[in-house]
């Protein structure tokens, strides 16, 4: 793929210093991943993790367009809590993948809905994150719990390595559902499993009720709220990357960070298939029944 036509200033600034990987690595890797990535962030409104000089000197999250960015960083105005209008980030294309690259913009973290249709969410995301005296064996299990419920509601799960500690579960749903449907219906089931299994399972993101159990973000299923973007990296040591599996991938991972921005590449040229080839065909229709009996468990 012929490389956008983006300034690259100071190509060989080392964003990761302990894997060596330069400025011009990580274009070339955005380049390289186009065709997965751009599907999951493409016409999204995006916040942005930026580490202009490398991860170990600061690194922070920008939403808002301002003047001087890259060329190919787009902006559209979006109503704010507040009632004011703010310009967002959303990319189109692969300069704006490399973009990201000239602009520090390590991570990638995209809303659930497109700027076309902002009110609408497109997916439902559970982020499973371990506390004390759980290990890796222990998320798998809790991910294929959450993909059972999900396809009791009748929606098509998918999972993926995060990156970092955990797992992402993720259903594409139809356009359709208000965010307040997509609330209610993932904070019910997250408290549904706290309540069917409390010393495993918490639903509140209070450091002191996640000490020592597995918490189901739900929280990610919210208007404004983002969450990192399959085929992202992460602003780590080790330069990892979000990783989407199949479903009979799950037991072999060993980690939430089995894959970077070298041995992802290589995956990816091995299996030839997106593992998520069917993600967006599979969004089914988020029922009012369902949501209702969230909302039920929910406390609403």
């Amino acid at each position: 793929m012929a490389k956008p036509d983006i300034e690259l200033t100071h190509p060989d600034r080392v964003y990761f210093p302990d894997a060596g990987v330069t400025k011009r690595d990580y274009r070339d890797y955005l380049v390289g991943v186009a065709d997965w990535i751009l599907p999951h962030v493409r016409r999204r409104p995006l916040s942005l993790v930026r580490c202009p000089d490398d991860i170990e000197a600061g690194c922070f999250f920008q939403k808002h367009h301002a003047e001087g960015m890259p060329a190919g960083f787009k902006s559209v105005d979006i109503a704010e809590k507040s009632g004011e209008t703010a310009p967002y980030i959303y990319i189109e294309d692969e300069a704006g993948l490399a973009s990201c690259a000239q602009f520090g913009a390590l991570e990638l973290h995209p809303w659930g809905s497109r700027i076309d249709d902002l009110e609408h969410p497109e997916r439902l995301i559970f982020d499973l994150d371990p506390g004390e005296g759980f290990d890796f064996a222990d998320l798998k299990d809790a991910a294929r719990e959450i993909r059972a419920l999900l396809e009791e509601a009748g929606l098509n799960p998918f999972v993926m390595l995060t990156g970092g500690k955990g797992i992402h579960v993720i259903a594409p749903i139809r356009a359709g559902a208000s965010w307040d449907d997509a609330r209610d219906f993932a904070r019910g089931l997250a408290k549904g499993l706290e309540a069917n299994d409390p010393d495993r399972y918490v639903a509140e993101a209070s450091k002191e009720k996640r000490k020592a159990r597995i918490f189901v973000d739900w929280l990610r299923n919210q208007r404004g709220q983002t969450s990192i973007a399959p085929y992202a990296l992460r602003a780590r040591p080790g330069a990892p990357a979000a990783t989407p599996i199949r479903w009979d991938e799950l037991s072999k991972a060993r980690s939430g960070h089995d894959y970077d921005i070298h041995s992802l590449p290589r995956r990816l040229a091995r299996i030839k298939e997106d593992p998520w080839k069917d993600y967006f065909q599979s969004a089914a229709a988020l029922s009012p029944n369902a949501v209702k009996q969230a909302r039920e468990q929910g406390g609403d």
